[in-house]
């Protein structure tokens, strides 16, 4: 019995989120169901974080034990032949004694995306949050700069529960201008609940010139209260776990 590290990249767009939920259709289920093919018997597996119904992944994280009597390359191909068409394994590794996906991370990394339309594009809508009127780009970096560092985040995200901390440290965030769009990159040693769709939201007001800088800074510095809102689930892509 080894225990594996398996990256995972998946279309959340028809799946109720990572986690399981009796019988619906959520990612874990069925790579549990694809994990027992091969002789899986856990009750659960391990998971870097648990993706809300609609978003992305190209760099989720799960480990599980599992006794394989065939190379690594064997394991991945045999999984991603019992797994649906909008899930695959990338990678699989031997991982250390005792390794835990989500609390032995360091850092992850997530990207938001959007574009830029005054009507509906069914194709594009999949995987951004198409915005009108644009943002204004450099007013965007300037938000993004501003996250840089350690802040209290109670205002812009959820914690896990009411004893939680809800400080974080944001190592990276940028915005990156892509054809009719743009990216938001950013990267923490954690996140709270909703925490990147919520600054996603904040930013494009700020952008479109509905919030002030001004009000942006004080929610950053002094927890100031801002509008209402959040991004669309379906812009959002888990990209990096780093351990």
């Amino acid at each position: 019995m080894e225990l594996y590290q398996l990256n995972i990249a998946y279309d959340g767009t028809d799946f109720l989120g990572f986690q399981r939920q009796g019988m619906k259709r959520t990612v874990q289920l069925e790579i549990e169901r694809g994990l027992r093919k091969l002789g899986w018997s856990g009750k659960s597996i391990l998971s870097a974080g648990r993706t809300d119904c609609g978003v992305h992944a190209s760099g989720q994280v799960i480990a599980c034990e599992l006794s394989w009597q065939h190379d690594i390359d064997s394991l991945k191909n045999a999984l991603n032949d019992y797994l649906p068409r909008d899930i695959a394994v990338q990678s699989v590794q031997l991982a250390t004694k005792g390794f835990h996906p989500r609390f032995d991370a360091h850092a992850r990394r997530y990207l938001y995306r959007l574009f830029y339309s005054p009507q509906r594009h069914p194709l594009k809508e999949r995987y951004a949050w198409r915005v009108w009127p644009i943002p204004k780009f450099e007013i965007l970096n300037k938000c993004a700069k501003s996250l840089l560092g350690e802040h209290d985040f109670a205002h812009l995200g959820c914690a896990k529960n009411s004893s939680a901390t809800t400080k974080r440290i944001i190592f990276l965030a940028r915005w990156v201008e892509e054809e009719s769009g743009s990216k938001f990159e950013i990267c923490a040693n954690s996140f709270l609940y909703h925490m990147v769709r919520r600054l996603v939201f904040l930013q494009v007001k700020v952008g479109q010139r509905e919030i002030s800088f001004g009000d942006w800074q004080g929610a950053l510095d002094n927890g100031t209260k801002l509008s209402a809102g959040i991004a669309p689930a379906h812009g959002l892509e888990l990209a990096e776990v780093n351990y």
